[in-house]
């Protein structure tokens, strides 16, 4: 028994272990354990508010650190709810006949009208369409001019695709290859715009000549190098398109025969590195672990900084009233 009036912080725990065998009488015995005490381990003691001293440089400190806390949380908080995008480049092969690119082409020409302009498709694969029609719409706009608009397939190997007066049944009396681009893509459309690139390059590219008489005789030659690319989104799912670089030329062609019919051609390549764009958000724990990083050292940088102005002002005090040794 401890003596009369002496505090005891351990904790008595009972465990009854039942214990039979043929040399015991007892049917049953008690164990009796003495636990510790295990606020011993606490690390975080707590200091009696009457022994702690306020003022107001640590207020200052204590809100402008609370503050910026809050600015790196939300910070944080921002860059992992929103994924960031990493690329990746790689050697692939560019595919077989049966692969398909999707082309898109929307095209304005204000000089020329609607039933004169046609599309034609060659590729090194011996494929030669004059006035391909499926999927092609043509809009008669103002001053007989036209928009042209086009969705179709190439092959994967080099070739061209070029509007022209080819397949008109009369050719017309004047051929003016004056244009305005609204869209040449390839591929599947992506729809993050925070997705890198040049999908659309030509998006916005307009030809138009100041002499009448050159432009009659004017073809326009767009060199493209396109790459494949590849979206991959958070949830795995793959978007496959092409982004393209481009050259431009123009020029006047000539033949033994005298002047040949103008066009607009698009010559493609395809190049056999692939882009990749990953979707990735930052790991949970890591946004763990950073947010216990801002907390912890920016109190533990503000504590020292208030431990130092402190010191400083209890030193600078002192010595103002002669006690300082």
């Amino acid at each position: 028994m401890p003596p009369i009036g002496q505090n005891v912080n351990t904790s008595v725990v009972y465990v009854y272990i039942p214990h039979c065998n043929v040399n015991c009488s007892l049917t049953s015995s008690v164990l009796h354990i003495e636990m510790i005490d295990v606020r011993r381990f606490d690390i975080y003691r707590k200091i009696p508010k009457d022994l702690t001293q306020p003022t107001i440089t640590g207020a200052i400190i204590s809100i402008c650190c609370c503050c910026f806390i809050t600015l790196l949380f939300a910070s944080e908080f921002y860059n992992y709810i929103n994924p960031v995008i990493v690329s990746e480049l790689y050697v692939d092969s560019i595919g077989n006949e049966e692969d398909k690119i999707l082309v898109r082409l929307n095209i304005t020409l204000p000089k020329l009208k609607c039933d004169a302009i046609g599309l034609d498709i060659q590729d090194d694969l011996g494929r030669h369409e004059v006035g391909f029609v499926e999927n092609i719409e043509k809009i008669k706009i103002q001053n007989d001019g036209c928009q042209f608009n086009g969705r179709f397939y190439i092959n994967k190997v080099p070739g061209n695709f070029h509007v022209s007066t080819h397949s008109a049944t009369e050719q017309p009396d004047v051929i003016n290859m004056e244009h305005h681009i609204q869209e040449v893509s390839f591929g599947e459309r992506i729809l993050n715009s925070n997705v890198p690139g040049s999908f659309n390059s030509l998006a916005g590219r307009t030809k138009i000549e100041v002499e009448e008489n050159t432009a009659q005789l004017e073809s326009h030659d767009y060199v493209m190098k396109i790459v494949p690319t590849i979206f991959e989104d958070l949830s795995g799912t793959e978007v496959i398109t092409y982004q393209y670089t481009y050259a431009y030329r123009s020029y006047m062609s000539f033949s033994h025969t005298g002047h040949t019919i103008p066009a607009i051609w698009f010559r493609y390549d395809l190049t056999p590195i692939t882009i990749k764009y990953h979707e990735r958000r930052p790991r949970i724990y890591s946004f763990i672990t950073t947010v216990c990083a801002i907390v912890g050292g920016t109190f533990t940088m503000a504590g020292i900084l208030d431990s130092f102005i402190f010191t400083a002002s209890e030193m600078f005090r002192k010595a103002e009233l002669g006690k300082l040794s």
